[in-house]
């Protein structure tokens, strides 16, 4: 069990897709994200599985191939809130993320002329939220991630998110950097509320299985309490971003 003196520190390390930490101030996202999360009936969801694997998985490996996307996942809800299942693909700049968008829209106009398959998965998964996020300059990028995930998504105060960024940047991409180079995670990031809902910064870890990722994350509490002055950063953080929801995922399909 958790003692009371850890929860501000655990409300980053504990409640949880840029290598090197020391990047300019003024450098830009290395990434912009497209990411849908969709509420699905129990009864349709692994109907919108087969649904993405038989029609946007060969679109999204064609747009890969072809350079206008420079990643993609979906990704199955393992544990959290109401989200069942979530697709994301990524970009180097805003204007291609929107160009890739169209193309996507324009292949499955083409693969699906009739829109009945599209239908099918409107009746598995009626609702949706999208957000674009922009990666942070700390965390492990495009690297390849684990097939279990661990997703926190934060509800900030505006006025302070560029003080949580650099609260990740100085002081928690070290314990991070050193977990992925031990072994234990697969990879980090860190990403920017660009468009989209109430949440406004996104931690993403990955990890071989989700026992391992649990471990690890438990681990990172007693790595960061061995740090002077670790538990007022923490506290500090806990004032500007008080508040999130967090996911367990299955990463069932990612490239590259």
């Amino acid at each position: 069990m958790i003692s009371n003196k850890l929860i501000p520190i655990s409300a980053f390390l504990l409640l949880t897709p840029l290598a090197g930490l020391a990047q300019e101030e003024d450098e830009g996202p290395s990434s912009y994200i497209y990411s849908t999360y969709h509420y699905c009936s129990t009864n349709g969801q692994d109907r919108a599985d087969e649904l993405y694997e038989q029609v946007d998985k060969p679109i999204m490996d064609q747009l890969l191939a072809d350079g206008k996307v420079t990643a993609y996942g979906w990704l199955v809800h393992h544990t959290g809130g109401q989200w069942r299942r979530a697709e994301y693909f990524s970009a180097p700049s805003l204007d291609a993320l929107l160009d890739a968008q169209d193309a996507i829209g324009e292949a499955a106009e083409k693969a699906d002329p009739e829109g009945k398959l599209a239908d099918e998965f409107g009746e598995a998964c009626p609702n949706h939220d999208d957000y674009i996020w922009a990666s942070a300059t700390v965390g492990t990028g495009l690297a390849e991630r684990g097939p279990a995930g661990f997703s926190v998504y934060y509800v900030c105060n505006e006025n302070g998110e560029d003080r949580a960024d650099e609260i990740v940047a100085k002081n928690f991409a070290p314990i991070y950097d050193k977990a992925v180079a031990d072994g234990k995670l697969t990879s980090w990031g860190w990403s920017e509320h660009w468009v989209g809902g109430k949440y406004r910064r996104l931690l993403t870890t990955t990890a071989a299985d989700h026992k391992t990722l649990l471990k690890t994350r438990n681990e990172l509490i007693e790595a960061a309490y061995e740090t002077e002055g670790m538990e007022e950063i923490g506290k500090e953080f806990s004032e500007i971003c008080g508040s999130h929801t967090d996911y367990m995922w299955d990463i069932v399909h990612e490239k590259p």
